[in-house]
């Protein structure tokens, strides 16, 4: 037999499209040719599988071999056809049982020794495979990760030599583990967090609805202490929930601090990029499409401090995914969509010095510069951010050791996770992700609440998106509250959150 099938998967974003890898043994001058779009690591796979199959004590057939990738027209890039080429060269000079290829999927990529090297985006290929119905084989280090798809049927190598011993019945492969889960139970805890009962509240608010948050105050005040305890703040991820993000950070390659750990998949991530950043690695891109900060920090949090310092064109990719909830990442070939349903938190300082409103009276800053300060930040991002929060500076009597502690994370927790239960009962999802059309059902008002909510508009000039979300976090409140409806007290404190969107206040200096 001079032809050969073999099945295995591209990495297209999230997706794990079937490649069906077909290798043709004629005569002629020995050559090996690869087509179907490879990309330069494709190409370059013919010298990784001749080394490969020869350490392994098997023969390179000496003949003119044709590779084809189908389908022709899906971009292939990477390492991991690099086994299913080489099985497929195996099978077709007749090395290995043909048959036992055609339920199996491979992945993988080859050492010149012949070992088999992990490669990225594997648990959406093992989601995939799993759909098709077929086992997946896998290098040995992709194997905890692969083994996350439940319903996947994933075995596990560690050399070329043991994947054809396994397809030729000589020996069993091994099954992929899943790793035991790891709970984290040693995160930053709202307890280490002195004062700011305003800012402590605003937070569990966010927790509790999903609301995106703006943290202002001088530097030094607790912004990014605050920040950073919001994870431990959050539900538990579903499990649908944490196969999505993981599905991503997979995506990430197994580099130090962007890999992706198996045993914390049920985490939720929190990400913190420098504000050097680029637009490219905020939204994702490349000449190969990879995710950015705000897909990798999907069903979690994203903090982005010294939100004036950010360059305009990198903060303005927020706008679409913060209402969508996904970003597309367009090429002139095609176009890529990513998840990206974060959390947004982010932290200014007041005006350029951080002292405007401090108590000392030391800022220097007249009002032209803290506008334009703030101005750097755009009036529709701002639009798109629930809670504007205060954090003053604390007096130093306030921050002693023995200075009261405020409530743990896993008190908090327990009443956000009773209101986002409320929430999840009566709409689905959490309120700030309600639609119109649910935010009119869920957040019904009173007269007097309605006119309240109308002079709120019409003096601090909100926008209907500003309305809208005014009324889901008053929801968010109330639900706190174990309140089925929402009262003057709720919808005036939501209103209270809205700091930066009053616009005819005086500027402080």
């Amino acid at each position: 037999m001079n032809l050969a099938l073999v099945h295995s998967r591209a990495r297209v974003g999230v997706r794990a499209p079937e490649v069906r890898v077909e290798v043709h043994l004629a005569g002629g001058l020995p050559s090996m040719s690869i087509v179907g779009l490879p990309q330069a690591a494709v190409r370059e796979a013919k010298d990784r599988v001749r080394a490969a199959i020869q350490c392994a004590q098997l023969e390179f057939p000496a003949r003119r071999i044709t590779v084809n990738l189908a389908p022709a027209d899906l971009p292939k890039g990477g390492g991991r056809f690099d086994l299913p080429i080489a099985l497929g060269i195996l099978a077709a000079s007749g090395q290995i049982p043909l048959q036992a290829l055609g339920d199996c999927e491979f992945v993988g990529e080859l050492a010149l020794t012949g070992q088999l090297r992990e490669v990225d985006g594997v648990l959406p290929v093992a989601l995939a495979s799993a759909a098709a119905g077929r086992r997946l084989v896998v290098p040995a280090g992709n194997g905890p990760e692969a083994a996350l798809a439940g319903a996947a049927r994933v075995s596990v190598a560690r050399t070329l030599s043991e994947v054809c011993a396994g397809l030729a019945g000589r020996k069993l492969l091994s099954v992929a583990q899943a790793p035991a889960t790891v709970e984290d139970t040693a995160g930053p805890d709202m307890r280490d967090v002195r004062g700011q009962l305003h800012a402590r509240r605003a937070l569990e608010i966010a927790a509790a609805g999903a609301h995106h948050l703006l943290l202002v105050g001088p530097p030094g005040c607790g912004k990014t202490l605050l920040a950073s305890r919001l994870p431990g703040l959050l539900p538990p991820a579903s499990e649908v929930e944490a196969l999505e993000t993981a599905a991503v950070q997979s995506l990430a390659g197994s580099g130090s601090g962007r890999g992706f750990d198996p045993a914390r998949w049920r985490q939720r991530p929190f990400r913190a990029p420098h504000h050097t950043a680029s637009a490219v690695a905020l939204a994702g891109g490349g000449g190969e499409p990879r995710p950015g900060e705000i897909s990798l920090a999907h069903n979690g949090v994203l903090f982005l401090d010294e939100l004036p310092e950010w360059r305009r064109s990198a903060l303005e990719v927020l706008r679409e995914p913060l209402e969508a909830g996904e970003v597309t990442v367009s090429r002139a070939a095609r176009s890529i969509r990513f998840p990206a349903r974060f959390q947004l938190v982010a932290a200014m300082n007041p005006c350029p010095c951080g002292l405007a409103g401090d108590p000392s009276g030391r800022c220097s800053c007249t009002p032209d510069q803290i506008a334009r300060y703030r101005g750097r930040v755009s009036g529709p991002l701002l639009d798109r951010i629930d809670l504007h929060v205060d954090v003053p500076r604390l007096p130093s009597s306030e921050l002693r050791a023995d200075a009261p502690a405020g409530e743990d994370s896993a008190r908090i927790r327990g009443r956000v996770i009773r209101a986002r239960a409320r929430q999840l009962d009566r709409g689905g999802r959490p309120n700030a992700l309600l639609d119109a059309g649910g935010t009119h059902a869920a957040c019904l008002l009173s007269p007097d609440d309605q006119r309240l909510l109308e002079r709120a508009v019409e003096q601090l000039q909100l926008s209907a998106r500003s309305m809208h979300r005014i009324l889901r976090v008053a929801r968010t409140i109330a639900d706190l509250a174990d309140c089925d409806a929402i009262a003057t007290a709720h919808l005036a404190e939501a209103i209270g959150y809205r700091r930066m969107d009053r616009r005819q206040e005086r500027v402080p200096c």
